[in-house]
């Protein structure tokens, strides 16, 4: 579920992105109507995703990977700043309980509790300020949509902006394809440090 959840996801915000743009007039693909249906169309399926992957996550225990800790951060920025283009070593080691860095973290619990909560509501107010009813169409009381979509196209451009250095990041593990690898088969080469007891070091010197 984890590889499809982040595919499924990246997918859903490249296209999110391209119908959005094209009902601001940036661009002209599939034609304003269109673009707004296949906009909302989008919206929901990525609404689905989210629920399946809150219950996932919950379910599986796989939330207390986002539990932020500052242990490592500084030299975790410190190493994406300079120590990357050095060729230092990584200052945290992933394993099966920890698969993110103390930024990534950081990174990935904002996106979840910031940036997805308020381009969902958002987006939610734009679909739905004005609603059906029997005595006719009601609209919540709103009165612009100036601020809403402001808040929606920033956020937007933040996702866009994550993506952008997730992209760039993926080419910095083992080999440029290693974590891009990884993400397609589900596999992923991790080092393992080698301890040797004193009782060992005793045994070999005899």
């Amino acid at each position: 579920f984890n590889r499809f959840w982040h595919w499924m996801q990246s997918m859903l915000i490249f296209f999110l992105a391209l119908t959005g743009f094209e009902i601001h007039g940036s661009l002209n693909f599939f034609g304003f109507e269109q673009a707004v249906t296949f906009h909302n169309t989008a919206a929901i399926i990525f609404l689905v995703l989210i629920g399946l992957a809150i219950f996932w996550h919950f379910t599986t225990g796989e939330w207390r990977q986002y539990l932020p800790t500052r242990q490592h951060l500084r030299a975790q920025i410190e190493y994406y700043i300079t120590g990357i283009f050095r060729n230092a070593p990584h200052p945290t080691k992933k394993t099966a309980l920890t698969k993110l860095n103390p930024l990534q973290r950081l990174v990935y619990l904002a996106l979840k509790i910031l940036v997805i909560p308020v381009m969902v509501f958002s987006g939610l107010l734009y679909m739905f300020y004005r609603y059906p009813q029997s005595a006719g169409i009601q609209s919540l009381n709103i009165e612009s949509l100036g601020s809403i979509a402001i808040l929606h196209t920033a956020g937007a451009f933040v996702l866009i902006s994550f993506i952008i250095a997730h992209v760039y990041l993926i080419t910095t593990g083992h080999s440029p394809t290693s974590n891009l690898k990884a993400m397609i088969t589900g596999y992923e080469v991790i080092e393992v440090e080698k301890t040797i007891s004193s009782d060992n070091v005793i045994e070999a010197t005899k």
